[in-house]
């Protein structure tokens, strides 16, 4: 097992071996390591890494051509680093220490441990994990289709849930200017945008939560043809009754305050 290999694939591409980070050139040797990364332990046919690395333009010899960018790989990563079998190849490192799929498991266990403190540890660790998009600079259709907007949905929700045990702990007024930055980052993600609105309107500036709901109204309508979410009208009905309030539940007004840091 080669416990000296650490891999990162929540951003740019970062392989570590023994503490010093190494550079993998072609685009195909990198998009065949995240592919192993993502499947760590578990063997990966021929057929499935070539379909990653050759969308358009397969080789005449496919099979040969993976063979030839595993040895590369080996090469590189060290001889045990992945292991052959008539199924395929295996890339023999720990899942935890492949960011990907430890934010996963991160996910799963503050799940289970929802509503108590260690949920909010356990978040912070997995988004902490993420230094930009997933798989960033990997040019491969397999790996920026599905595998990544999983995984975007994944980081989404538990930023969802992380916003909320803030606001659940009274901490509007610090987290309105980074609930804007993620909102304008997914202007569709209506979930979001029903946060936002919720906060502003608790922080008293029900005028400013009305003129966002407005703006997001006429882009959904605009870019999807259909009226926002049931929930957000509920939400901005709310607001146009002066619901909602303008002071937090220890009583002090939310105004402009410091921004949190939601740890990405």
């Amino acid at each position: 097992m080669t416990g000296n290999l650490r891999i990162a694939v929540l951003g740019p591409l970062e392989v570590w071996r023994g503490g010093v980070q190494m550079q993998l050139g072609p685009n195909r040797l990198r998009t065949m390591l995240a592919v192993l990364a993502m499947s760590a332990r578990e063997t990966v046919s021929a057929d499935q890494l070539a379909i990653a690395m050759w969308v358009h333009d397969p080789p005449a010899n496919q099979r040969r051509s993976v063979q030839t960018y595993i040895a590369r790989l080996r090469h590189a990563l060290g001889p045990a680093s992945i292991s052959t079998s008539a199924a395929g190849y295996r890339l023999e490192v720990e899942p935890d220490l492949v960011d990907a799929l430890r934010f996963r498991r991160l996910l799963n266990e503050a799940t289970r441990s929802r509503g108590t403190p260690a949920e909010r540890v356990l978040l912070d660790e997995a988004l902490a994990l993420w230094r930009g998009g997933a798989f960033d600079g990997i040019e491969s259709e397999v790996l920026s289709g599905p595998k990544a907007s999983h995984l975007v949905e994944l980081r989404l929700s538990a930023v969802e849930r992380w916003i909320d045990l803030g606001l659940a702990e009274g901490r509007h007024a610090e987290m309105v200017a980074e609930i804007q930055y993620l909102a304008d980052g997914h202007p569709l993600r209506e979930p979001l945008w029903g946060r936002l609105l919720r906060v502003l309107g608790r922080c008293g500036r029900q005028a400013e939560a009305l003129a966002v709901y407005e703006r997001l109204r006429r882009r959904i309508a605009d870019d999807l043809g259909v009226d926002p979410s049931s929930e957000l009208q509920r939400i901005h009905l709310s607001l146009l009754r002066g619901g909602m309030g303008g002071l937090l539940p220890d009583g002090r007004v939310c105004g402009h305050g410091a921004s949190a840091v939601i740890p990405m």
